[in-house]
C-alpha cells in the first residue's frame, strides 16, 4: 500500500495576527507570549518533526504540490473575494471575514494549502497512491465562498472536489468531518447538491454557534445529503466510536461514494484549548481504521484525509502520527505518552450510556430521513 503525505514548509509560514486565542488584542486582553490565534504552525510542524524522528516518513510518499490555480479557486470562490484577498495579501496582509488574519503572501500560502488537498485527491483518484494525507494550512472547512471565518481562508476540500469532478475523476464524494467545530463551509457549498454527502460530528454550539443542528439536512436536490451529529461537551472515545458505527458507516454504505474525504481536525482531543471533548490519539486511530475499512468496501480504498484544526502543540503530533500509522500500515509507532492518563479521564459508564442514548436517537432520525 502507498500512502501519500502532502506538505510544504511554506504552509508553516502563514501568520496568525493580533489575537490571544480567539480574542482580539486591546482593552484588557493581553498579548500571549507565542502570539496570534490558536491556529499556529507548531501543531503541524511538531507532527512533521515527530514523523521524521520515528522514521514513518520512510513508509510514506512524501511530496509537495503546486498551488491551486485561479481557475481551481473560481470553481468555489467568486472573483470579487479572490481579488480582495490577493490585493490585501500583496499590500502586507490584514483580515477578512471573522478571525482569519493573514500576513503578506497569505493568498499564495492559502492557495498552496488548497493545492496540497487538490493534488492529493487527484493522485488518489488516478491510482498514484492508495490513500493520502494533506497537511494543509491554513485550514478550510469553515470558509464560505465569499466569507472566510474560523481561521479558514479558502475551502480546501471543496476546491479539491471540484477539481476532481472537473477532470471526470469523481462523481459521488463523501466528506466526513470530525473536527470538533461544525464544518459549516463545506455544508454551505454542497447544501443543494446530491453528489456530495457532507457529514459533520462536532461539539454542539462550539463554533459556529448558529449552525450544525441535526435538522439541517440539505435543500432541494441536496435534501438528506447533509448530516450533522452534534455531541455535548465531555464526549470521549466510546461516544465517537459509537457515532462511527451507528451513524457514519451505515450512511457511507447507503451513499456508496467514489471516494471518502475526511476533514481531519484533532481539536476533539482531550487537551485542546478551545474545545471540551475527551478524544485520545487512539480515538483518532480507530476512527481512521473504521473509515479505511469503509473505503476498502465501497470505493477500492480511495481515501483522503485533509488536516483541519487541533491546537494542543503537545498532543496533536501523537494524534496525527497515530492516524498515519493506521492509514499506511507502518510499523513505525509513536506511543502516546499520555495513554494511561487520558484513558483514566474518559466518561464513566453512566455518562457513556447518556451519550449512547443521544446517538441512538440521532441514528433513528437519520435512518428514517434518508432520501430514497
Amino acid at each position: 500500500m502507498t500512502t501519500g503525505f502532502y506538505w510544504d514548509e511554506r504552509c508553516f509560514w502563514h501568520a496568525g495576527g493580533n489575537y490571544a486565542l480567539t480574542l482580539p488584542l486591546g482593552g484588557l486582553v493581553q498579548p500571549l507570549a507565542a502570539g496570534g490565534i490558536p491556529e499556529s504552525p507548531e501543531t503541524k510542524r511538531r507532527l512533521r518533526n515527530l514523523m521524521e524522528v520515528t522514521g514513518i516518513t520512510r513508509d510514506l510518499m512524501m511530496t509537495s504540490a503546486d498551488a491551486a490555480s485561479r481557475e481551481d479557486l473560481l470553481r468555489v470562490h467568486p472573483a470579487s473575494y479572490l481579488d480582495k484577498f490577493k490585493s490585501m495579501s500583496d499590500a502586507g496582509g490584514g483580515e477578512l471575514g471573522l478571525r482569519t488574519p493573514f500576513a503578506k503572501d497569505g493568498y499564495e500560502i492559502a492557495a498552496l494549502s488548497a493545492g496540497l488537498a487538490k493534488q492529493a485527491l487527484l493522485d488518489v483518484m488516478r491510482g498514484r497512491v492508495d490513500n493520502a494525507y494533506a497537511l494543509s494550512r491554513p485550514p478550510g472547512h469553515h470558509c464560505l465562498p465569499d466569507w472566510p471565518n474560523g481561521f479558514c481562508l479558502l475551502a480546501n476540500i471543496a476546491i479539491a472536489i471540484e477539481a476532481a469532478q472537473a477532470e471526470g475523476l469523481a462523481g459521488r464524494v463523501a466528506v466526513v468531518d470530525w473536527d470538533v467545530h461544525h464544518g459549516n463551509g463545506t455544508e454551505h457549498i454542497y447544501y443543494d447538491r446530491d453528489d456530495v454527502m457532507t457529514i459533520s460530528v462536532h461539539q454542539e454550539k462550539n463554533y459556529p454557534l448558529d449552525t450544525g443542528d441535526t435538522s439541517d439536512r440539505g435543500r432541494g436536490r441536496g435534501e438528506g445529503f447533509n448530516m450533522n451529529i452534534p455531541l455535548p461537551p465531555g464526549a470521549g472515545h466510546n461516544a465517537y466510536l459509537e457515532v462511527m458505527e451507528r451513524i457514519i458507516q451505515p450512511t457511507l454504505e447507503r451513499f456508496d461514494p467514489d471516494v471518502i474525504i475526511v476533514a481531519c481536525g484533532f481539536d476533539a482531543g482531550i487537551f485542546d484549548p478551545i474545545a471540551r471533548m475527551l478524544c485520545t490519539a487512539e480515538t483518532f486511530g480507530e476512527m481512521t481504521r473504521q473509515i479505511k475499512r469503509s473505503a476498502e468496501r465501497l470505493c477500492d480504498g480511495r481515501l483522503l484525509l485533509v488536516h483541519e484544526g487541533g491546537y494542543s502543540e503537545a498532543y496533536v503530533p501523537f494524534c496525527g502520527h497515530r492516524v498515519l500509522e493506521v492509514l499506511s500500515g507502518s510499523s513505525h509507532v509513536a506511543e502516546d505518552p499520555m495513554a494511561a492518563t487520558v484513558a483514566a479521564r474518559q466518561p464513566n459508564g453512566q455518562m457513556d450510556a447518556f451519550f449512547g442514548g443521544l446517538i441512538g436517537g440521532m441514528a433513528k432520525v437519520f435512518g428514517t430521513g434518508w432520501p430514497g
